[in-house]
């Protein structure tokens, strides 16, 4: 099974979480957005070795069609009291659009349709 992954997964992922361990084989896909969120992260933390990281998910990149961002940004601004990330927004609209989930453990997408939401 594929899913979208969010900063939120992978970082918890590299951290060890045991919660997303059954995640591990699954096909993971990401976007730029993600990919740049989950570079600012890593840098910021200054968090070992996040060259090889940064390698190993970079591989997992889709190109994204503009509706899916400009969808994405419509729904960022009907919620925009949830504070939704903008690379988590267009990530929830990418899984929408290819029929697969979007994992995260990001608490304002929990309860979400097609988020499969893990802590």
């Amino acid at each position: 099974m594929a899913y979208i992954f969010d900063t939120y997964a992978i970082i918890e992922i590299i951290g060890g979480n045991s919660n997303y361990l059954s995640y591990l084989d699954e096909n993971i896909i990401i976007n730029d957005f993600i990919f740049a969120e989950l570079c600012y992260v890593l840098f910021r933390k200054d968090y070992p070795n996040s060259d090889l990281y940064l390698e190993k998910y970079s591989k997992f990149i889709i190109k994204l069609q503009s509706d899916i961002i400009k969808d994405a940004m419509k729904f960022r601004n009907k919620y925009k009291k949830k504070r939704l990330s903008i690379p988590d927004c267009i990530s929830y609209f990418m899984a929408k659009d290819m029929g697969i989930k979007f994992l995260t453990g990001d608490k304002e997408f929990e309860g979400f349709e097609g988020v499969e939401f893990v802590k």
